[in-house]
């Protein structure tokens, strides 16, 4: 097991917003967190990373506990993160982007994530290069903001909310290369409302509803069921 999250309880100050949370990520799985919002998915996240750490319960990545550390050393653990709001350097090119996020002392010739590598997956960030991050179009710095973290060459990704705020067809295209991400053997965790995106890209569901999960199991039954679908996302 890639990732194992054994009843975690987070909070922000006094406000307890996770509740005996508990998931599991399997080797070259895509895993995702529904939920409307505000019900948890980003904390979630968060609390794997070490940004909002647990106060109690288990977090554990390859069989090394995560809980108690800090998220650069979750990060060079091989754990990546790419947040909702698709925080890039606006006064750094599209390369110095991706160039500043090699990990100290990682041999780039030798890593499975290179610029030339991540400019095959998005070939946009190639033909955007020499310009400036903050020029960038929302899809865009998604993409970059994606490729960025690949480019620290991450064992687990983490991806919250990545459709949101995209145009239709932009969307079409951050699952396309979150599919050829699998063909590649990433495991994913990710977190969405969009739950039409989220069944194209992902195997397996954890539904959230105010900080528990009150649903689990594979998108092939969420399929089969829509009043599951109905029943928690109201859709």
């Amino acid at each position: 097991m890639v990732l194992e999250v054994k009843e975690i309880n987070t909070f922000y100050g006094l406000s307890h917003i996770l509740f005996d949370v508990s998931l599991d990520v399997e080797e070259g799985g895509t895993v995702c967190l529904l939920g409307r919002n505000g019900v948890g998915k980003t904390t979630t996240l968060r609390s794997i990373m070490g940004l909002t750490p647990p106060r109690s319960g288990s977090v554990k990545f390859r069989g090394d506990e995560l809980k108690g550390k800090q998220p650069y050393e979750i990060c060079y653990a091989g754990v990546g993160f790419v947040p909702e709001d698709r925080i890039i350097f606006p006064d750094l090119t599209v390369r110095e982007n991706l160039e500043i996020a090699v990990k100290k002392g990682q041999k780039v010739k030798n890593a499975g994530w290179t610029i030339e590598k991540v400019h095959r997956l998005f070939p946009v960030l190639q033909e955007r290069g020499r310009q400036w991050g903050g020029t960038l179009s929302g899809g865009e710095q998604q993409m970059l903001t994606i490729a960025r973290t690949l480019m620290g060459n991450p064992q687990l990704l983490l991806l919250d909310e990545p459709s949101e705020g995209l145009a239709p067809l932009v969307v079409r295209a951050i699952g396309e290369q979150i599919l050829a991400l699998k063909k590649e053997g990433m495991t994913i965790l990710l977190s969405e409302q969009n739950s039409n995106f989220a069944l194209k890209v992902s195997d397996r569901a954890y539904i959230l509803e105010k900080g528990h999960v009150t649903w689990q199991g594979d998108f092939s039954e969420l399929k089969r069921n829509p009043e599951i679908m109905k029943s928690y996302l109201g859709v």
